[in-house]
């Protein structure tokens, strides 16, 4: 979809509908903007509160510590080298 607007004179741009839409954007919503050569990518930010619970964890893995996750994730990634 190519759509365009605008800039203001305070460097603003009103975001077309249509694109607000598809990205299901709305009032508050975080937007990031990534300057790739001489184009800028506009992205949702992920609400990664929302994903909270979304992902289950076994009741013994409940409750470890950070550090210890990942402790144990790169000793299983070490085994599993050649």
């Amino acid at each position: 979809m190519d759509v365009s607007a605008k800039i203001t004179s305070k460097g603003q741009v009103t975001i077309p509908k249509s694109v607000r839409d598809a990205l299901g954007l709305h009032e508050g919503d975080e937007l990031l903007f990534r300057v790739e050569r001489s184009r800028a990518v506009v992205a949702k930010t992920p609400d990664f509160l929302g994903l909270a619970g979304s992902v289950p964890v076994p009741a013994a893995k409940r409750g470890t510590p950070w550090d210890e996750v990942v402790r144990q994730t790169r000793s299983a990634r070490a085994e599993r080298r050649p």
